[in-house]
């Protein structure tokens, strides 16, 4: 089954621009949070959860625009795949499409941790 390509976005405050994060990538339906990342109860993720279906892609910018941390982020992540819903974290180059992280914990972790690095091409030009 071929699903949609779904966008989420987060900015940890009102005076970010939020534009920037998946500049070039096709979506067809787009989340945009203005939150903190350490409130894993954000609205647009929670409508997200809602609007996704089997054979959906959700799209994110990267790991640390999912969530502030590996256990929100494992949280996070096993609620979709148990829908049949993949993560594509573009920045990582990675796209996690089962249940089960546990066999790749030890990638999952190191990648979020170079995700919580600041990437120089959004600190110059005020995306984050």
């Amino acid at each position: 089954m071929q699903g949609r390509r779904i966008g989420y976005v987060r900015v940890s405050s009102f005076d970010q621009n939020p534009e920037g994060q998946l500049v070039h990538v096709q979506v067809d339906q787009l989340f945009t949070d203005k939150a903190s990342g350490k409130n894993t109860q954000r609205p647009e993720l929670e409508r997200l959860f809602a609007f996704v279906r089997e054979g959906d892609i959700v799209v994110v910018h990267s790991m640390d625009r999912m969530a502030r941390n590996l256990d929100d982020l494992r949280h996070i992540v096993q609620k979709l795949t148990k829908c049949g819903v993949r993560i594509e974290f573009v920045k990582e180059h990675l796209t996690i499409s089962d249940v089960d992280l546990d066999g790749h914990i030890y990638w999952v972790a190191a990648a979020f941790k170079g995700a919580q690095q600041p990437d120089e091409k959004f600190l110059t030009s005020g995306i984050a």
